[in-house]
C-alpha cells in the first residue's frame, strides 16, 4: 500500500475520529429507556459524540454528558451519581437497520464520559451511532471500520494538522479539512493549549478568550477541553478520520526533522526545539532507514506554525549528499494568527539551505493521497483566521514517487501580491550556535 507494499499495521494514531451530525430521530420504542424516576437532566450532549481507535472489526464510541460544559469544577453540571446511557449502532443514518444496541453507565469519577468498545463488525463498512439519556437524544455520528488486513485499497486519503490555539483565531480550517472527507486525520501536536488568558498572544492581539486559569488540574483540563469542543468548526472536524493505519515508510511526529540553518555565516545556527538539537539521534534514524532498505521514508511534522516541504539528506553539510526521503510539515490551525502568503522560494533561509523546497506562513493543513505508485501532498491554506468562514485553497502540490526519494513540485499558486517571509519566522523557538563550520 502506498509507497510500500509491506503489511499495514492498524493503530489509533488518528486524531479522535468523531461523528458527523446528520438527521436523527427518536429511538424505537423497543430501545427507549423507561421513564427515569430521578431528577431530569438538561440536554447533556453539548460536547457532541465521537468514535476512534478502529480496526477491521470495530471501534470505540464516545460521548460525555455535560449540560454545563464550562462549569468551573470540571464536572460539566452533572450530578454526583451514575447515569445510564443507551446507545445504538446502525447500518443507515435513519436507524432502520440497527445492528447493535446496549446501555453503559456514565460515572461521576470519569466526568460522565462513556466508551463503548465494539467488535465483530464487518470490515471497511460505514456505520451510524447515537446515544440517549432520559428523553435526550444525541446527534448522530458517522464512522467506519478499517479495511480487512488482507485487502489493498487502491487509494488512501490522509490529512494532518497541528496547533489550534483558541485565542489566536477561528477553527475554520478544521471545517474545511472535514469537508474533504479524508479517511485518516493525524493531529501532530498542540490540540489545545494550557495557557491562562492572554498569556500567549498572537501578533496584533488575541481574538477570543479562554475561560479559566492556566490548565494545571484535571478540572482545569476538562473545562478547557470542553471550551474547545463547543467550537462548531472543531465539532465538524470530528466528522471524519474514521480509521487509521501506520505505514513503515511514514513517520508521524511533532517537531522539524530536516536541518534548518538560520544564519548565512560560517556557523550553523539551529533550533534546540527540533531534531537539530539531537544530531546523533537523527543520524541513527536516517542511516537506519538505509540499512533496513526503506524504499522512500516520509516524515510528517507539525508544531512550527508554517508549511514546509524538504528533502531529507544523508549529510546536511554537503548539499550534494544523497537524498534519502522527504519531510512534509503542516502549518497551524490558528496558532500565530493570520500569517502571510509569500512567493515560493522567497524565504531568506532557502538561500543557504538548499534542501527545503517550500515554505508558507498562512494557516492551514496538508492533505495527501496515497497510492501504490506515489504520495501526493496538497498544502491547503486559508487567507485569514481572524474571522470565521475563510475559504481554503491548495497553495502548492508535491508528488513523492515510489522508490524515488525526494519532492517534485507539480502545482504552485503564488499569491497575487507577495512579500517574503521575515527573519522572525518560527519566532519563539530557542536556537543554538554550533561549532560546525561549512566546508
Amino acid at each position: 500500500m502506498s509507497l510500500s507494499r509491506r503489511t499495514i499495521l492498524l493503530s489509533g494514531l488518528a486524531a479522535g475520529a468523531a461523528g458527523a451530525v446528520v438527521a436523527g430521530g427518536a429511538l424505537p420504542a423497543s430501545a427507549a429507556p423507561a421513564p427515569s424516576r430521578t431528577r431530569a437532566l438538561s440536554y447533556p450532549f453539548t460536547l457532541g459524540v465521537a468514535s476512534g481507535d478502529p480496526d477491521h472489526e470495530g471501534f470505540v464510541l464516545w460521548t460525555r454528558l455535560a449540560p454545563q460544559p464550562l462549569a468551573e469544577d470540571g464536572l460539566g453540571g452533572m450530578p454526583d451519581r451514575t447515569v445510564p446511557v443507551f446507545w445504538e449502532l446502525a447500518a443507515d443514518e435513519r436507524f432502520r437497520h440497527v445492528v447493535r444496541r446496549g446501555v453503559v453507565d456514565a460515572h461521576a469519577a470519569s466526568a460522565h464520559s462513556v466508551h463503548v468498545e465494539l467488535a465483530g463488525l464487518l470490515p471497511g463498512r460505514e456505520y451510524f451511532y447515537r446515544f440517549r439519556v432520559q428523553r435526550h437524544l444525541s446527534p448522530v455520528g458517522r464512522t467506519r471500520t478499517a479495511p480487512a488486513p488482507w485487502s489493498l485499497p487502491a487509494t488512501l486519503a490522509m490529512a494532518f494538522a497541528s496547533c489550534s490555539q483558541y485565542e489566536h483565531g477561528y477553527f475554520t480550517a478544521y471545517r474545511q479539512l472535514a469537508e474533504t472527507e479524508p479517511e485518516i486525520v493525524l493531529h501532530l501536536g498542540d490540540y489545545q493549549y494550557e495557557y491562562a488568558r492572554d498569556t500567549y498572544t498572537a501578533p496584533g492581539g488575541n481574538l477570543r478568550d479562554h475561560e479559566g486559569p492556566e490548565t494545571r488540574t484535571l478540572a482545569n483540563y476538562r473545562q478547557r477541553h470542553a471550551q474547545y469542543k463547543t467550537d462548531p468548526d472543531l465539532q465538524a472536524a470530528h466528522a471524519v478520520a474514521p480509521w487509521a493505519v501506520v505505514f513503515d515508510d511514514l513517520l508521524a511526529q511533532q517537531v522539524f526533522f530536516a536541518q534548518r540553518d538560520r544564519d548565512s555565516g560560517p556557523l550553523t545556527v539551529t533550533s534546540m526545539d527540533a531534531w537539530d538539537g539531537y544530531l546523533a539521534s537523527r543520524d541513527r534514524i536516517t542511516r537506519g532507514w538505509l540499512a533496513a532498505g526503506v524504499r522512500n521514508p516520509v516524515v510528517l511534522t507539525g508544531d512550527v506554525h508554517a508549511h514546509w516541504a524538504s528533502d531529507l539528506k544523508l549529510d546536511y553539510a554537503d548539499p550534494t549528499s544523497r537524498t534519502v526521503g522527504s519531510e512534509l510539515v503542516c502549518s497551524s490551525i490558528t496558532s500565530g494568527g493570520d500569517g502571510a502568503d509569500s512567493a515560493t522560494g522567497s524565504h531568506p533561509w532557502l538561500a543557504w539551505n538548499p534542501h527545503p523546497r517550500f515554505h508558507n506562513n498562512l494557516r492551514g493543513y496538508v492533505r495527501t493521497t496515497i497510492t501504490r505508485e506515489q504520495l501526493t501532498a496538497d498544502f491547503a491554506v486559508l487567507p485569514y483566521v481572524s474571522s470565521p468562514g475563510a475559504p481554503a485553497r491548495t497553495r502548492a502540490r508535491f508528488v513523492i514517487e515510489d522508490r524515488v526519494p525526494g519532492l517534485h513540485l507539480t502545482r504552485d499558486e503564488p499569491p497575487a501580491a507577495t512579500r517574503a517571509a521575515g527573519p522572525d519566522a518560527d519566532a519563539g523557538q530557542r536556537t543554538v550556535e554550533s561549532e560546525t563550520r561549512r566546508p
